[in-house]
C-alpha cells in the first residue's frame, strides 16, 4: 500500500527525512511514531504529494507518487495536521464543497454519504452549525469525516486523535478498528504511544528523520523474563515467595521464575488470591526509548518549524 526507498527531504542545511524504507502491507494499521519535529508530517505530505522528496521514492497503492497523483488520491483519504474549513459554513456544507472537488464524486449519492460519514464522527447533531462554533476536537472530527467520504482503500491519517477528550479518542479508535475490519488500510502518524499500542498492528518509528524500528508489534512486544502477579494480597505474596520479588507495588508483583505453574501452586497454597499471572512483555514505550535518543533540547528549533 506504501513504499518508500531512500526518500529524503531536506530544507537548506536542515535533514528532515533521511533515507526513509518504509513498507506498509495491505491489511495493516501501520503506526508512524516519532516525537515532534522527527519528520512525520513531512513523510506523509510527501506520500500525498504535497511536498516533493528531495531524492528517493514513493509509491502508494502501487503506484508512484506524486506523478500518480490523479489516479491514486481519490482512493487515499487523508487528514494531515489542523484540517483546513471555511469558517463560516456549517460542517456539512464544507465538506459537500469537498466532495464536489472530487472528479469521481456523485452528486446523487452525496447527501447520503455526508450524513454517514458525519454520524460515524459524532457531528451528526451539529453539522448545521457554523464552523467557527467548532472546538478544536469538533474541527478535527470534521477533518476525519471529510477522509471517510468516498470509502478509500487507504487511510492516512497525521494526529487524528488531536484535542480529542479520552471518550473522543476511544470512539475514534473504535471506528478506525471497525474501518480496518471492513478491509480499510490505515496508517497512522502519531507521538501517543499507548494509543498506537492499542490500535496499530505494525510500527515504524523515526527519530531525527532516520527509521529506526519497523516491526509488527507482537514481534516487538517479546517477554521480559519475568512473570507478572495481580492479587489484592501482595504482602502475603511477598512473604510466601521469600525474597524472589524484583518489584511490587499495592496490587501487584513482578517475579522471575522459570516455572509459571509452580509459582502459581505456590501462591494458592500459601491463601494468595491470584487474579492474573502472566509474562510481562515490554511495552511501545519500552521499546522506542531503548532504540531513540533523548531529545529535549538537542533538537534545533529550526528542525521542529521545519516539521509543523
Amino acid at each position: 500500500m506504501i513504499t518508500t526507498r531512500g526518500l529524503t527531504k531536506r530544507f537548506g542545511q536542515i535533514t528532515a527525512v533521511d533515507h526513509l524504507d518504509l513498507d506498509v502491507r495491505a491489511g495493516d494499521i501501520y503506526g508512524f511514531l516519532g516525537a515532534n519535529g522527527s519528520g512525520k508530517t513531512t513523510t506523509v505530505r510527501m506520500l500525498l504529494g504535497l511536498v516533493l522528496a528531495t531524492s528517493g521514492t514513493a509509491t502508494v497503492l502501487d503506484q508512484p507518487m506524486p506523478g500518480s497523483a490523479r489516479s491514486v488520491l481519490p482512493e487515499v483519504g487523508a487528514l494531515v495536521e489542523g484540517p483546513a474549513a471555511y469558517r463560516h459554513l456549517s460542517g456539512r456544507a464544507n465538506l459537500a464543497l469537498f466532495d464536489a472537488m472530487g472528479s469521481e464524486a456523485s452528486r446523487r449519492t452525496r447527501s447520503r454519504r455526508i450524513e454517514t460519514a458525519l454520524d460515524e464522527v459524532g457531528l451528526g447533531g451539529v453539522d448545521r452549525r457554523p464552523v467557527r462554533a467548532y472546538s478544536l476536537g469538533m474541527r478535527q472530527r470534521l477533518g476525519l469525516a471529510g477522509a471517510l467520504l468516498r470509502r478509500p482503500r487507504l487511510l492516512v491519517l497525521d494526529e487524528p486523535t488531536n484535542g480529542l477528550d479520552p471518550q473522543g479518542i476511544r470512539e475514534i479508535r473504535e471506528l478506525l478498528l471497525r474501518l480496518h475490519a471492513d478491509g480499510t488500510t490505515i496508517f497512522l502518524s502519531s507521538h501517543l504511544l499507548a494509543e498506537v499500542e492499542q490500535l496499530c498492528t505494525r510500527v515504524g518509528v523515526l527519530d531525527r528523520g532516520r527509521l529506526i524500528i519497523q516491526d509488527d508489534l507482537e514481534k516487538l512486544q517479546q517477554p521480559t523474563g519475568r512473570t507478572y502477579v495481580r492479587t489484592p494480597d501482595v504482602d502475603l505474596a511477598r512473604a510466601a515467595l521469600d525474597g524472589q520479588v524484583e518489584a511490587y507495588d499495592d496490587q501487584s508483583l513482578l517475579i522471575r521464575v522459570t516455572d509459571v505453574a509452580a509459582l502459581n501452586a505456590q501462591l494458592v497454597a500459601a491463601d494468595v488470591r491470584v487474579h492474573e499471572l502472566g509474562p510481562e512483555k515490554h511495552t511501545l514505550e519500552d521499546v522506542v526509548l531503548a532504540a531513540t535518543e533523548p531529545s529535549g533540547d538537542t533538537v534545533p528549533a529550526t528542525t521542529a518549524e521545519v516539521e509543523r
